[in-house]
């Protein structure tokens, strides 16, 4: 039976590039594409990091039960909505998974397929650094939106608090200090829960 390896972090966690090189490295692990209702940033592309639907897409998809979790954020620019879909990328039968996101949606992911079908991998990283780097992202942009930039921020340190990691059962904590080092370890992690299948 399949598992589901799942990276998350706050904001600026450097979860995005772990799970990228993940993917290089592991190319045994399927990928699955979220979706958004959310603009696309600079350099993103519909159907690579998202997918990226309106609210009528959404709405369908919904009425259909296609939407294991859904998350909405409040925005500046609107409520952007991320959610996963059984669309029929997931098929436990047969592949492990590889999946970014949150801890609401890991807990979703966790409470429909099964808690013991998920490895969560928490990624962290010193604040000040993790800020650091927000603005440095956020500058690249055509249009930053340094509101938004603030907003993630405050909301991971809710969002990602030690009661709520330790609420979903997070007790592994990989430190991204040096990212080759915290890839090295979380692929070595990874590689020995899914040999444990």
């Amino acid at each position: 039976m399949g598992k589901i390896c799942y990276i998350m972090g706050k904001s600026s966690s450097g979860k995005d590039t772990i799970f990228k090189k993940l993917e290089e490295r592991m190319p045994e692990l399927k990928t699955v594409t979220l979706y958004t209702t959310r603009p696309a940033r600079a350099g993103e592309t519909n159907g690579i990091e998202y997918y990226f639907v309106d609210e009528g897409k959404l709405k369908a998809m919904e009425d259909k039960g296609y939407v294991i979790e859904i998350r909405a954020y409040n925005t500046k620019h609107g409520v952007w909505k991320y959610f996963t879909a059984d669309d029929g990328q997931i098929n436990l039968d047969r592949y492990n998974y590889i999946i970014i996101g949150t801890l609401e949606s890991y807990e979703a992911m966790c409470r429909y397929f099964g808690r013991e079908r998920l490895i969560p991998v928490y990624i962290e990283v010193e604040d000040g650094l993790r800020l650091k780097r927000a603005l440095q992202r956020e500058r690249r942009q055509s249009e930053p939106k340094y509101s938004e930039m603030c907003r993630r921020f405050l909301a991971d340190q809710v969002d990602f608090s030690d009661e709520n990691l330790k609420k979903a059962g997070i007790k592994r904590r990989f430190r991204n200090h040096k990212m080759e080092e915290c890839l090295q370890d979380v692929q070595a992690y990874l590689g020995k829960k899914l040999r444990e299948n």
